[in-house]
């Protein structure tokens, strides 16, 4: 006969221990793994194989002396189960497994709750339960008693709706009373303890899945509206997929060159032709092999480029011949792209110009019309054209030459702040003219008379303008070359900060009411930059 040791509660407790440790090893590693849908209940029919695993007494003892009968391994069985379950994982189970052989039945009604595990149509799963334990042994009428089951098993999932238990295998106790039987004295069979095995194996019918949620995705764009050529960013945002997975994002797009990393991509619009673009994400998930992509687009418009849009004017737009003109030329991109005027020419006459701004200077025009032209460039290369058109009049007859006198050419601002007697481009451009009437005649002097504001308080600073002028025409970096013996300078009460130039042909005289002559020697020309100068002078001449 064989006997089986009895467990006891302190070894059911290191048993539900260890279940509760099994429970939270499965569940740590689970947290990695895919979980599929769980259904909302299930219930399980199979064979059930039962080794009672104890002793309990015989009918052929007595009360004071009992005899033990072994109960032997119970092969005719069944056992059913329904869990229902709370989530992917925890369910709670109602078990009724009964087991029969040669006189002896052992059945179990357990309830308790089951951890399954799933993965891909594998679902491990460990359960431990509280039991309702009744047996019926040879000569022995039917005794309930209280019990256990704690084990596990594993379910290979068939179809969405069956499964099929490969095992289950499970410790099973029960706890029984014989003590109208058995004297106290033989603790063993008077209250036995059965420690059992059972296996089982059968089919599990699913009931009550959720419905599937399809994954999705949504593309958006910004900007929507670009011109050839600007930056397109695409977001991809993913819905209904396993959120502990990483996901896997390809993008493709009709136009341009696109490049993408991860929910994010950039398109590149340069050379795409003009119309509607579509950009388009395709979203996988990896680990998983159903349900596991989804596909979304958006559109953006590519525009055409647009050359700038240029205009010009004149002012005056009628001169005598010689005269200078203004001009003026305004320049906008309509994709606000950064734009430059430039190539400045004219058909008569000379034009300098610098940036929006030029000037025309007509003599050596004929008369008629002169057209100045101008050229808008934007950062992308694109051109636009602007003219402006200056009627150049001829000189009137010619008059009796009337008695020579000296007349004021014209006059240079000065409003330089911190140095004012600085003789700056516009004023050079004038003396430009200055020195152009002066070589067309030669027989004639220029007087230049500097003048200062009263709250200026630079001593000489009228003298300086004038001489400083003077300089500019004798020897500046023109290198107009004016004999200095042609101009005088002086100093006149005009009360601004200017310098004017006074033409005295041959014959005339300036008669300089309210100016004064500049003594030379002592009121010096001051360069623009002095140190440079002063390093010049002091260099020795070459051996």
């Amino acid at each position: 006969m064989l006997l089986y040791p009895r467990l006891g509660i302190g070894r059911v407790l290191l048993s539900v221990l260890f279940s509760v440790a099994c429970v939270f090893a499965f569940s740590f590693a689970a947290s990695a793994q895919d979980e599929d849908q769980a259904p909302r209940f299930d219930i399980y029919t199979g064979y059930q194989w039962l080794a009672p695993g104890g002793n309990v007494p015989s009918p052929f003892g007595t009360y004071n002396a009992p005899v033990a009968q072994h109960l032997n391994d119970l092969r005719y069985g069944g056992v059913g189960d329904v869990t229902f379950n709370f989530n992917k994982i925890v369910g709670l189970s109602v078990d009724y497994g009964i087991s029969s052989q040669n006189s002896t039945t052992e059945g179990a009604l357990s309830v308790g709750p089951r951890f399954m595990f799933r993965k891909d149509g594998v679902n491990p799963f460990i359960h431990g339960m509280v039991s309702w334990n009744r047996l019926t042994a040879p000569g022995l009428a039917a005794n309930n008693g209280i019990g256990a089951v704690v084990g596990g098993g594993i379910d290979i999932q068939a179809t969405h709706l069956i499964s099929i238990r490969l095992a289950e295998v499970d410790y099973e106790w029960g706890h029984h009373n014989y003590s109208n039987l058995v004297a106290p004295q033989f603790p063993d069979l008077r209250r036995p303890g059965l420690e059992g095995i059972r296996a089982t194996a059968g089919i599990v019918w699913n009931f009550g899945y959720p419905p599937s949620v399809m994954p999705s995705a949504t593309v958006t764009v910004q900007p929507t509206e670009v011109i050839s050529g600007e930056p397109v960013t695409a977001t991809a945002t993913a819905s209904n997929f396993n959120p502990k997975h990483t996901l896997n994002y390809s993008w493709t797009s009709s136009c341009g060159k696109i490049e993408g990393k991860d929910n994010g991509a950039h398109i590149d619009t340069n050379g795409a032709a003009a119309g509607t673009c579509t950009v388009t994400v395709h979203v996988t998930d990896p680990k998983k092999k159903k349900n596991n992509e989804a596909t979304a687009s958006a559109s953006f418009t590519v525009k055409p480029q647009s050359p700038p849009q240029m205009s010009c004017t004149a002012n005056p737009t009628s001169v005598q011949l010689g005269g200078t003109v203004n001009l003026s030329c305004t320049c906008t991109s309509p994709d606000n792209s950064p734009v430059t005027v430039s190539d400045w020419t004219a058909t008569g006459g000379t034009v300098n110009g610098n940036g929006n701004n030029a000037t025309l200077n007509t003599t050596g025009a004929s008369p008629g019309t002169v057209t100045v032209h101008a050229t808008c460039t934007d950062q992308r290369g694109l051109k636009s054209e602007g003219t402006a058109d200056v009627t150049v009049q001829a000189p009137p007859p010619p008059t009796p030459p009337p008695a020579p006198e000296a007349s004021k050419l014209s006059q240079c601002d000065f409003p330089n702040k911190a140095k004012p007697w600085r003789v700056d481009n516009t004023c050079k451009a004038i003396l430009d003219d200055v020195a152009k009437n002066l070589q067309q005649n030669a027989d004639s002097r220029l007087v230049i008379v500097g003048n200062a504001e009263p709250n200026e308080k630079r001593k000489n600073l009228a003298a300086e303008r004038a001489v400083d002028a003077k300089a500019y025409l004798t020897g500046g970096e023109a290198k107009q070359g004016i004999d200095p013996s042609r101009i005088e300078t002086r100093t006149g009460s005009g009360g601004t900060q200017t310098a004017e130039f006074w033409i005295v042909p041959a014959g005339a005289n300036f008669t300089g009411e309210g100016t004064q002559t500049v003594d030379e020697k002592k009121v010096k020309p001051i360069p623009d930059h002095p140190h440079a100068a002063a390093a010049r002078k002091k260099k020795p001449a070459a051996q």
